[in-house]
């Protein structure tokens, strides 16, 4: 049951943003950045925690969850070091994502050669 929670909880946010995105004017940035300040509200107000333990990877992948994890590191990291946590707290939490996304997409440019567009 967790892996069907899971996919049509990630597909219900994946079919929300792409409706966003066909009917209004916001630029993909803009709602990539949306959804990262949604994740932290969410789990500023503890909601997005429940909903995670309910969906799994479905709320944990999407840019909402990236969001969440931001607020989580700021929340862990404010609690042990003061008000320089507001700084690195993100950083620390999302390192291992952000690290294996840089590693990832260097291997996939040197397998598939892009080329830009003209």
């Amino acid at each position: 049951m967790d892996y069907i929670n899971a996919f049509w909880v990630g597909g219900l946010i994946c079919a929300l943003v792409q409706i966003l995105m066909e009917k209004t004017k916001m630029l993909p940035g803009r709602i990539m950045v949306l959804l990262v300040c949604l994740g932290a509200v969410l789990g500023a107000l503890q909601i997005y925690q429940p909903f995670m333990e309910f969906a799994g990877a479905g709320a944990s992948v999407p840019l909402l969850g990236f969001g969440n994890t931001l607020w989580k590191g700021v929340k862990e990291a404010v609690d042990e070091n003061g008000f320089i946590g507001i700084f690195m707290g993100g950083f620390k939490a999302s390192a291992v994502g952000i690290s294996a996304a840089l590693i990832f997409s260097y291997i996939a440019s040197i397998i598939f050669q892009p080329k830009m567009k003209k």
